[in-house]
């Protein structure tokens, strides 16, 4: 094995790698406010996906209309990134068949992700994502496609493991607003904000085990909205606790403000950044053998630690030390 082999190749053999995607999606559901979105994913550069919303955003009646409207937006030139999903209706709902009919031959080379709301058992999203791969067959799209889906029933909660683990699923969303509604009251409504939404036991409780099936399962957890659309540092401080208290490597964002302000949150320290590129640096050097740095020693464990931790550096757009972006990322 030369000194050059790439990370991907020697620290990972064969096993699943686990995702490296953005820390933050953004949700919007009209045709206006999905371009605005589009534009600023040019502007910001692409450090947040984009989640176009056929549930909530579409109308009554006018379901076929919405996703036609989606697929067409996103099936323009103004999708330069190609880092948008659609979360399409639930497994209850008449028309989630047609939202996948209508996407797939249109935008099924591009999509970025589907996202299943609303469930309550793992065989309805098995069933739901064994007809996304028969369509996307049928279209000749020829790749895993990324399911997310969303944890925000007591069911949903129950099977989040078994739900982990259905093949495409990619992210773990919780959905905090449906799970407190879906407790009768027993979670006062103000713990659908800060500090509430992170210190009532149930609420804490349900965080913890969504994220840690998450995990066990090589899957992302990503943590639910703020509220707040006017305060971008009541999101910050939100995506700053979800991250280093629960574990959620992701979040959404309701309102443009919010986009920056989980960025900046979920970003890796800068040192730890600076030690991670000089420890994998090292270690290529050595044939990824063990090393030792600033009097600690480093071997696959902590390289591999440190890999994931670079990968994320990079896709929130943080500056990396030049040698690292030279052999890791060119």
């Amino acid at each position: 094995m030369n000194s050059m082999v790439h990370p991907n190749e020697a620290l990972f053999n064969a096993e699943k790698q686990f995702p490296i995607i953005p820390t933050c999606e953004h949700f919007a559901g009209s045709e206006k406010l999905i371009t605005k979105a589009l534009e600023l994913q040019e502007k910001f550069g692409p450090v947040f996906d984009i989640t176009c919303d056929c549930e909530d955003g579409a109308q009554a009646g006018k379901e076929k209309e919405h996703a036609e409207m989606i697929a067409r937006v996103l099936s323009s030139d103004a999708n330069k990134h190609h880092m948008a999903g659609v979360r399409i209706h639930d497994y209850t709902h008449a028309h989630w068949k047609a939202d996948v009919d209508i996407l797939m031959p249109a935008i099924g080379d591009r999509i970025a992700y589907f996202t299943l709301p609303k469930t309550h058992r793992a065989a309805h999203i098995r069933e739901m994502v064994d007809y996304i791969k028969a369509k996307a067959q049928e279209h000749g799209v020829n790749r895993d496609i990324p399911i997310h889906v969303l944890i925000e029933t007591h069911g949903a909660l129950k099977e989040a493991w078994d739900i982990a683990a259905v093949d495409w699923v990619q992210v773990l969303d919780f959905g905090m607003m449906d799970f407190v509604s879906d407790h009768q009251g027993a979670i006062p409504a103000s713990c659908m904000r800060s500090p509430g939404q992170f210190e009532h036991p149930l609420l804490a409780r349900a965080k913890s085990e969504m994220v840690t099936a998450a995990l066990a399962n090589g899957v992302v957890p990503s943590h639910n909205v703020t509220l707040d659309l006017k305060n971008p540092y009541q999101t910050y401080k939100d995506a700053e606790r979800a991250r280093n208290e629960f574990g959620f490597l992701r979040m959404w964002s309701i309102y443009p403000t919010q986009i920056q302000s989980i960025v900046d949150a979920m970003k890796p320290d800068y040192s730890e950044v600076n030690d991670a590129a000089n420890i994998l640096v090292a270690a290529q050097d050595n044939h990824w053998g063990p090393i030792q740095y600033d009097g600690e020693l480093h071997d696959r464990a902590t390289y591999r630690y440190y890999w994931q931790l670079l990968q994320r550096a990079e896709v929130t757009g943080l500056q990396l030390p030049d040698e690292a972006t030279k052999r890791f990322f060119s």
